[in-house]
């Protein structure tokens, strides 16, 4: 790999002939990292037309950069780092310098201090992760999504994947959404009615941003999807959290004052509670009572394989007062965020321009190759497989659960990739949550889901999308040791 020449440049405040200032800047630049083993300098001719001095000049400090072994030369290529080149000090050792800017006035702590957990990045080394929402790649069809990647980097694409859209979307994507993936859920929309997102959490946040204010209430079931009550905290808005039931959130303990209504009916997040039809409809006489708007967040329903998920809150809403949030994130790979968003046209309007102000529009790349792939038939194939393989791991879950006498809290009625759990009082999960990463195990401990300053402990979230089905049962029984130790 070449350095370029714009990466030299020689300071004015520096001391000493312009030859040892070419020299100081060469092992400056060795010795902070910035350039590395093995990485051609460029020309001397190039590098003395650059910093405006004699090629003599350069090439007498290159030949004394060589005499050190901070650089080697090649016959008729040019001079290298050398391989034997002092070794720069870690990143994480910066050089010592004074800050005098009062940060935590600056900033004000909107967005760093939420509840939103970090997961470990390194999971897929956990010999039983029962992370959520991470793929197995033994799933995933990579065959057929290499060849619609490439499909829509051919030059009759070029122009989907290459131009500036401003505010708008592939057609062909928003065509597919409209006419096979919203038919799926009841739900009926012009491509003027659909917005593609960054992912679900960027749909929720665009309709956090445009609906809500600090003067407005929103209301989130308790517990709830830990990044949207960060999102709506950074909105500033009044929030009033409502504590869900076996099937999710009732509609009777809404606030008198309700601006916007975040919900989970299919699969409530994270318990995996589903809204009967009957408490959908209440929820709809409910909103309107109260002139609320019900933004419905439909993350999981392509894992419905244990029956047909009821119809979406959003194709029950006749008044338009229902904007429904999609994503592609479990059934095709979280890394792609792709989502998108469905509401009436003057809604969508105003977050497309919102959305164009931060970031004009998903990359055309990805949102071309998702619709080759969807067009294709890829993606109804890829979810029969999940379903088939899911399916077989909730059976060996459940019966593994059961044998170690866990207490099951929740789960899906019609599916999904995660089972909410129960330990005994006065487990805190999070603390065996140490302990358990300790014998491969990783669990998502509960708390951070809860809205309450005392929250319960002893909940925690289990899911079976990116496990094998015959790590299960061991994974389990570390699992059940692990919460009986000194319970």
């Amino acid at each position: 790999m070449a350095i370029p020449v714009e990466t030299f440049f020689l300071s004015p405040d520096a001391e000493g002939t312009l030859q040892a200032q070419i020299r100081q800047m060469i092992a400056g630049g060795i010795l902070s990292g910035r350039f590395r083993k093995g990485e051609k300098l460029p020309s001397s001719r190039k590098l003395a037309a650059h910093l405006g001095v004699s090629r003599i000049t350069v090439t007498l400090a290159l030949t004394e950069l060589q005499a050190s072994d901070y650089l080697q030369s090649r016959d008729r290529s040019g001079y290298y780092v050398s391989e034997n080149a002092p070794e720069p000090p870690a990143f994480s050792d910066p050089a010592p310098r004074r800050e005098t800017i009062d940060w935590a006035r600056a900033l004000g702590r909107r967005y760093s201090e939420g509840d939103t957990p970090e997961k470990p990045l390194d999971w897929a080394r956990y010999p039983y992760p029962f992370i959520y929402g991470q793929t197995d790649p033994a799933l995933f069809d990579h065959a057929n999504w290499r060849h619609c990647a490439l499909r829509a980097l051919g030059a009759r694409d070029f122009h989907a994947l290459s131009a500036d859209h401003y505010d708008r979307d592939d057609p062909k994507l928003v065509e597919f959404i409209a006419r096979h993936i919203l038919p799926r859920r009841g739900i009926l929309a012009q491509p003027s009615e659909i917005l593609i997102t960054m992912g679900a959490q960027n749909a929720l946040w665009l309709a956090a941003q445009v609906l809500l204010t600090q003067r407005r209430t929103a209301v989130i079931e308790n517990p709830c999807y830990h990044a949207l009550r960060d999102i709506l905290n950074q909105a500033r808005c009044a929030l009033v959290p409502v504590d869900v039931d076996r099937d999710g959130l009732p509609p009777e303990a809404l606030p008198d004052r309700a601006d916007v209504i975040f919900t989970t009916p299919s699969h409530q997040a994270p318990t995996n509670a589903t809204m009967p039809l009957v408490r959908r409809h209440a929820l709809l006489r409910a909103a309107a009572a109260r002139e609320a708007l019900i933004v419905e967040d439909d993350y999981e329903f392509e894992m419905s394989f244990l029956r047909p998920p009821l119809p979406a809150l959003k194709s029950l809403d006749t008044e338009g007062r229902v904007i429904y949030v999609g994503s592609f994130s479990k059934s095709i790979f979280p890394g792609l965020r792709l989502g998108y968003l469905v509401g009436s046209r003057a809604f969508i309007s105003e977050a497309r321009a919102l959305r164009a102000s931060v970031l004009r529009h998903p990359p055309g790349l990805m949102q071309r190759t998702a619709a080759y792939f969807l067009s294709l038939g890829h993606y109804d194939s890829l979810i029969r497989r999940m379903a088939r393989v899911l399916a077989r791991r909730r059976e060996v879950m459940e019966a593994a659960l059961a044998r170690e006498g866990l207490e099951i809290a929740g789960r899906g009625v019609f599916g999904g990739s995660s089972i909410w759990m129960q330990a005994p009082d006065g487990v805190d999960t999070a603390v065996r949550d140490t302990g358990l990463r300790a014998q491969g195990v990783l669990i998502e401990p509960g708390a951070p889901f809860f809205h309450a300053a005392a929250r319960p402990r002893n909940f925690y979230r289990l899911a079976y999308s990116s496990i094998s089905d015959e790590r299960i049962p061991e994974g389990i029984a570390r699992l059940a040791r692990e919460l009986a130790r000194n319970a």
